[in-house]
């Protein structure tokens, strides 16, 4: 299968189609979010660098990432094919990140962009609910996984809370950033026309389209 770098927006449905794509076609989930949290729990001479960074909310350096990340494409398990998760988001780290793929012999393979109205963003994230005990995500203005008893979690009782940054403001400022980071992502593969537009809307659709891309 092709290698996949995922585009999107917050609440777009990046971690939805991931998920569906390892169960489904035995993907690699590859999250540089992951990596950094795994070595910063190394009794390492780098791990505790990273763990200071993290504990300190300190941007940790490219050079830092591109290490775990090049260490992780080593290994056998991605020649099935993996989805890189978050990364990258920046025009300099996609760069990076063709002549680490060169370096590693590793197909560039494809890159969606998971396509959303911003209407249906807000909601998804303005009107999310949680679970503290099982995990469980509802949302109130979707009218997808709603609870069935308000404020109360279908699954095991417990009362559902709302994290401080599920707001309108708060969204918007995070839209409006992936908007400035990501256009010349999208204007540089789209150059290289390896670029695929996916719509989020539906999880069933998204799914559908996205293998028809991988299959092509």
């Amino acid at each position: 299968m092709k290698n996949i770098i995922l585009i999107a927006a917050p609440a777009a449905g990046k971690g939805t189609l991931s998920e569906m794509l390892v169960e489904k076609c035995n993907y690699v989930h590859i999250s540089t979010g992951d990596l950094l949290r795994d070595a910063s729990r190394e009794k390492t001479e780098l791990g505790e660098k990273i763990a200071n960074m993290l504990q300190n909310g300190d941007l940790v350096t490219d050079e830092i990432v591109f290490e775990l990340l090049e260490k992780r494409l080593e290994n056998k398990d991605i020649l099935n094919g993996y989805i890189l998760d978050g990364f990258p988001r920046t025009l300099e780290q996609a760069k990076k990140y063709d002549e680490l793929s060169k370096k590693l012999h590793i197909d560039l393979g494809v890159v969606i962009v998971l396509d959303s109205e911003y209407e249906t963003l807000k909601k998804r994230i303005v009107g999310r609910m949680l679970c503290p005990k099982c995990g469980s995500v509802y949302n109130t203005l979707t009218g997808v996984n709603t609870p069935k008893v308000s404020g109360i979690c279908d699954k095991c009782g417990e009362s559902l809370y709302k994290r401080s940054d599920d707001n309108e403001e708060s969204f918007k400022n995070r839209y409006d950033t992936y908007l400035e980071k990501t256009k010349p992502l999208i204007d540089y593969y789209k150059e290289k026309g390896n670029l695929y537009f996916v719509n989020s809307e539906d999880k069933e659709e998204m799914l559908k389209s996205t293998l028809e891309i991988l299959n092509d």
